[in-house]
């Protein structure tokens, strides 16, 4: 079986569209993977992890650590992931800006990396691993520069695809 992912939380350190349609973010996402198999170990391998908006990447792919969960195991990452002066596509900024201005944003935090299983000594090859995690950010007027870090907690489950 797959394994599942939750997001737990979202904080937001800073998430600000500029002129002409730049979007600096810095974000602190917690989440949890659990191995359902009683029997199967699976290896994460080259997770990249990242926060899109309407399918655009807008921070940078930052590179989980290599992690083994054993049987019936949990493994929980708490990455930050910044996007710094990012190009968003010109017809996302008047979207974004409205998001924003009514107080709640939609970002998909994403994963797509390298799974394998492991039982005994025996490994597999590498599966693709998609994970998607719908996280809604709620905004006050004062976080669309920088200013005091909004906390969400979502514990949202993801999608997952292997």
């Amino acid at each position: 079986h797959k394994p599942s992912f939750v997001l737990q939380d979202v904080t937001v350190y800073e998430f600000n569209i500029s002129q002409p349609n730049l979007l600096t973010s810095n974000l602190q996402v917690t989440l949890s993977s659990h191995n359902p198999n009683d029997k199967i170990g699976i290896l994460y391998d080259r997770l990249d992890i990242y926060a899109s908006y309407r399918n655009q990447e807008v921070t940078m792919a930052n590179l989980l650590p290599e992690t083994y969960q054993g049987h019936l195991d949990v493994a929980v990452w708490s990455p930050v992931l910044i996007g710094s002066a990012i190009s968003v596509e010109p017809y996302l900024t008047p979207a974004l800006n409205d998001d924003i201005n009514a107080g709640m944003v939609l970002l998909n935090i994403k994963i797509d990396g390298c799974v394998k299983w492991k039982v005994g000594t025996w490994v597999s090859g590498c599966y693709r691993l998609l994970v998607n995690c719908p996280a809604s950010i709620p905004f006050s007027g004062q976080l669309a520069g920088t200013g005091p870090a909004i906390k969400d907690q979502l514990a949202q489950q993801c999608a997952v695809d292997v």
